[in-house]
């Protein structure tokens, strides 16, 4: 297991030198940078002081000089500074993070406790009319893309109803329209794996030795879910630790992904690579987690083989 773990932590360097590369690329390929984006509220200006600016910032350099200089920043723990706010990366990473972790918490466990059930009961109760409300309800929720929801919830729940405030207040809003989405998936995923599990000979021999469909259910069939339900569970810390952009902008969630896109509209570049770091890290780190939980899971599961 140990040389298992080191191994996946030792691809994670090219992935990150390959990652960081482009994006800071990508970035110097925009027509603007910071300058011209913290001197656009403020009127024209002349050339000098915005070449001064740069100058101050280290933007006058070439891409590679740049880009050495802010990757030997980061091997020595030092992410720089924002080109806005002046603030520490870290400093910035460090306020805004738990907002991102609390509506993570919330949608997930929002998610499981409305998923398995309904997976499970949509399985049990396969093709007659209740399954196939489910499965309506779960195919109409995985449609809808993220930023509409949120807006329907906007609209019936808070301007409607008057039951929530719209933005940057609660949790609930942003929660609800992570979790549409993310239950439906995994109330599908579940009933598939669920029909297969219940298809499965020693189900059939349970059966004839009298076990009850609970039992049955319990302690074997749930089980066997909860592989396919860590899988979807990695997948989406992953997604929602790096913090869900649309989401949180739309209802101005001051978490990691809003952080990111005004980063991005401002030509931020050491918070962008701050965040690029930050995500490829997360999923590397997670589907490693989801790795080790497979095994402890089910012995049976080889390391390698479950990635």
């Amino acid at each position: 297991m140990k040389k298992y773990f080191l191994g996946r932590l030792v691809r994670l360097v090219p992935i990150l030198f390959g990652i960081t590369f482009l994006t800071f690329g990508m970035m110097q390929l925009a027509g603007d940078d910071a300058v011209d984006k913290i001197f656009e509220q403020t009127g024209s200006v002349s050339e000098e002081i915005k070449f001064a600016k740069r100058a101050e910032l280290g933007l006058d350099q070439p891409f590679l000089i740049q880009y050495g200089r802010w990757l030997g920043g980061i091997l020595t723990g030092d992410a720089g500074k924002s080109f806005i706010s002046g603030k520490l990366v870290f400093e910035t990473f460090a306020e805004k993070l738990p907002a991102t972790i609390e509506l993570m918490i919330v949608s997930i466990l929002l998610t499981i406790f409305i998923a398995t059930p309904l997976g499970i009961f949509s399985a049990v109760n396969q093709n007659r009319p209740i399954d196939f409300l489910i499965r309506g309800l779960s195919f109409v929720g995985n449609s809808m893309p993220n930023f509409f929801c949120g807006l329907l919830l906007i609209y019936f729940l808070a301007l409607k109803l008057n039951l929530l405030p719209i933005i940057g207040q609660s949790v609930v809003l942003p929660a609800l329209t992570l979790t549409i989405s993310m239950a439906s998936k995994y109330t599908r995923q579940i009933r598939a794996v669920v029909l297969e599990e219940l298809d499965k000979p020693y189900v059939t021999g349970a059966r004839s030795r009298g076990v009850d469909e609970i039992t049955i259910l319990i302690k074997s069939v749930l089980r066997s879910t909860l592989i396919t339900i860590i899988t979807l569970l990695a997948l989406s810390i992953g997604s929602l630790l790096g913090g869900t952009a649309i989401v949180e902008t739309i209802f101005m969630w001051d978490g990691v992904g809003k952080m990111a896109v005004d980063a991005i509209l401002m030509r931020d570049y050491p918070l962008i690579q701050a965040y690029v770091v930050w995500m490829a890290i997360i999923y590397v780190m997670i589907n490693l987690a989801a790795d080790l939980l497979y095994h402890w899971l089910d012995p049976r599961v080889r390391f390698g083989e479950a990635s």
